[in-house]
């Protein structure tokens, strides 16, 4: 026998023999009390299943350059823990991280939601113990004389009362108790969506510090272009001078230093732009906020894997799903318990005098007790029709849940790919950095050899700026897809960490 179980029947044969005498339905109701406490209608649940791979897809790597990028994780590191953006040891991003969880409205506003459902569970749950409530009073009264005759007068008293009320909805069909699991289902749900806010916004912002850096490495890149398109301008202009170059050759000189000038200048706007953008993720205003100059030096981690069925764990959304799914199939039990009657259980009794001096004495008392059960004997199918309303809102869940589960493995698998695909590219591209740099070095020393014209030089170093340009591009994207892929496998979360139901019925925060 439960303890609870235990309590409750010790409650019973207590009052079993106090109220017997005076009122005998009200102990029988007591025993259908006892008896019924562990019902309740809602079917068991279960969570959903859902087909899984035993392994990602593109977690088998086939080239060498694959393994720096990813690899399976073993028993000691099978997850990110904690603070997951320390894997890149970058101590501004560490420190504007630890601002996200406390300055981040999106996530304030993500925990209030969080603890108004914690909220209504306490609310609910208050529902299965009595109410007791009091209401004293004092009053001062005056009969009129109803009939004439000798010495008879007006009669002014005091009535003092110290009344205590009291009632209980018997939960015998567990409809209370199922809106109670219903509503901490709720909470967990919301307590994973707050998590899930909290590691989007910690991405978001990783994402944006990145590509601010890039955009710096992009800023330092045209700024030594611009010197080294200034330098060759003069070199055609002593050439000119000596009647080497032609003055179309100056021109031309010219126009390239102004465009580079000017794409210098508009990266500025790009920059300002994630500056602004990672201020409003820490709940700052960009008014006061400015991140140092600092080019890109991040490389993209080893990040360890399990199989895909631990995202089922690892997910903060994906916990919220199943959470509401649960919840979903608890309001079923309520919406069942429509069918049954309620039954209340009241009573009051208190003291009351005409003075205050006998306000106290046994012979003020009063009390009475009652019964009432209420049921429902037509209601033109309105039960059968909120029955089926919650089943199809429970199906509805689990297809939520499902969609959620394969949305989770699509991300992984893209930002996989992703990670090989762009490893790939980058060594590509370095090599066309290398060779369009040699392009350059020859197109320089033929065109001071008076071999070749100056327009040969502009476009070599037209396509060594833009060979230079992709590649920072492209360490802009590995480095977000990393945080993409750190995002999609859940961060450092667990659904461990969910609060338990003691925990969202505890009287502290």
């Amino acid at each position: 026998m439960s303890n609870k179980l235990r309590a409750a029947c010790y409650t019973f044969f207590t009052m079993k023999s106090r109220f017997r005498a005076s009122c005998p339905a009200a102990a029988a109701l007591l025993v259908a009390f006892v008896v019924l406490g562990g019902c309740s209608l809602a079917p068991k649940y279960q969570r959903p299943s859902v087909e899984t791979a035993p392994a990602f897809k593109e977690l088998t790597p086939e080239s060498p350059e694959v393994t720096n990028i990813w690899k399976v994780a073993q028993p000691s590191d099978a997850v990110l823990r904690g603070k997951w953006w320390e894997i890149y040891n970058d101590k501004d991003l560490n420190a504007l991280e630890e601002q996200v969880a406390v300055s981040n409205q999106n996530v304030v506003a993500a925990f209030e939601s969080f603890l108004s459902a914690r909220a209504i569970v306490k609310e609910t749950r208050a529902q299965l113990f009595p109410t007791l409530a009091t209401s004293p009073g004092v009053t001062r009264s005056r009969q009129p004389v109803l009939q004439s005759g000798h010495g008879s007068k007006p009669t002014t008293f005091s009535e003092y009362s110290l009344p205590l009320d009291a009632s209980w909805q018997l939960d015998l069909w567990g409809k209370i108790r199922d809106t109670v699991k219903a509503n901490a289902f709720e909470a967990q749900a919301t307590k994973g969506d707050l998590e899930n806010t909290r590691l989007s916004a910690q991405a978001e912002l990783a994402s944006d510090y990145f590509q601010l850096r890039v955009s710096d490495s992009l800023i330092q890149l045209f700024n030594d272009t611009v010197r080294a398109y200034r330098e060759s301008l003069d070199l055609t202009k002593v050439r000119y001078q000596t009647g080497i170059a032609s003055d179309e050759d100056v021109a031309q000189a010219e126009t390239q230093l102004e465009t580079a000038e000017a794409q210098a200048t508009n990266l500025e706007i790009q920059r300002a732009q994630f500056e602004h953008a990672v201020a409003v993720l820490i709940g700052k205003s960009p008014s006061a906020f400015s991140i140092p100059f600092q080019p890109l030096q991040a490389v993209p981690p080893v990040v360890p894997f399990g199989v895909p069925s631990r995202l089922l764990e690892r997910r903060p959304d994906i916990a919220a799903a199943e959470r509401r799914v649960a919840e979903q199939n608890s309001l079923i039990g309520v919406a069942k318990s429509a069918y049954y009657p309620t039954v209340t259980l009241s009573a009051s009794g208190g003291l009351e005098s005409l003075a205050t001096s006998s306000l106290f004495n046994w012979s003020s008392r009063f009390w009475s007790l009652g019964a009432n059960m209420g049921e429902t004997i037509f209601d033109a199918g309105l039960r059968k029709a909120t029955v089926q309303q919650f089943k199809a809102e429970y199906d509805r869940s689990v297809a939520t849940y499902r969609q959620t589960v394969l949305t989770a493995f699509q991300q992984v698998e893209d930002n996989l790919a992703a990670q090989r695909i762009v490893a790939h590219e980058i060594e590509q591209q370095q090599t066309a950095v290398n060779s369009s740099l040699r392009y350059l070095n020859l197109a320089t020393d033929r065109y001071k050899l008076g071999i070749d014209s100056y327009l040969n030089v502009i476009t070599a170093q037209t396509t060594y700026l833009s060979n230079r340009q992709t590649l920072a591009n492209l360490h802009m994207q590995q480095m977000v897809t990393s945080v993409q892929l750190v995002e999609a496998v859940g961060g450092g979360w667990n659904a461990d960490q969910l609060p338990a139901y003691k925990q969202l019925i505890s009287k502290t925060p």
